[in-house]
């Protein structure tokens, strides 16, 4: 009976602070928003005793990714005029990529409503003994470890290819450079001058 009301009470919570993490207006409300969806799905990954993932949640995403978004959000200074311009730009397809995903929705429910899955004829039957953190050790590192060694190329490409673009050569601005700033001398840093009364200094 427990487990059925915090069910309800998570899955109420997540789907209420979902919609309210896209329908906010302000990008600081909608951030706060999402930490509190994460929060709950963590609780539902407890409830189906995934506490591994629902670890991984309250850490990474919420103890890393939320706050990152967050204080970018806060320091990006937003043009609330140009956002709702760009908004009804794009609405179309928004609307399409809403509407495809109500039909995947639909979609799933039917696919429940039709019988359970089994689960003894997974591809990658696991020990119900051990532990999910063992077995998805087990998993990852033994039968998809060529797979996710393949994730972790992906991410390397796209963490050099986000620096690449930082990086890029601009015009109108002055490099840094090293060398000379090690080799300046302190008596070139600083300069000792004695203007007279009611004249300034030249640079």
């Amino acid at each position: 009976m427990i487990q059925a009301i915090a069910f309800y009470l998570f899955a109420a919570i997540l789907v209420v602070s979902a919609g309210l993490t896209i329908s906010s207006r302000n990008p600081v409300h909608s951030v706060m928003w999402l930490i509190l969806a994460f929060f709950n799905a963590a609780g539902l990954m407890v409830l189906v005793g995934a506490e591994f993932i629902a670890m991984l949640l309250v850490i990474v995403y919420v103890g890393a990714v939320a706050v990152l978004f967050l204080f970018v959000v806060m320091m990006m200074d937003i043009d609330f005029a140009q956002l709702k311009t760009d908004v009804a730009r794009y609405a179309a397809i928004g609307l399409a990529l809403g509407a495809a995903l109500a039909a995947e929705i639909m979609i799933a429910a039917f696919a429940w409503n039709a019988g359970r899955i089994d689960l003894t004829r997974r591809v990658a039957p696991v020990d119900r003994a051990l532990p999910n953190i063992e077995a998805l050790g087990q998993l990852l590192y033994t039968r998809y470890l060529f797979l996710f060694e393949a994730a972790g190329f992906v991410l390397l490409v796209a963490m050099i290819g986000a620096i690449v673009l930082t990086h890029r050569e601009r015009g109108g601005t002055r490099a840094q450079n090293i060398s000379r700033q090690v080799a300046r001398r302190p008596q070139d840093a600083t300069r000792n001058v004695k203007p007279a009364v009611g004249q300034g200094v030249e640079l």
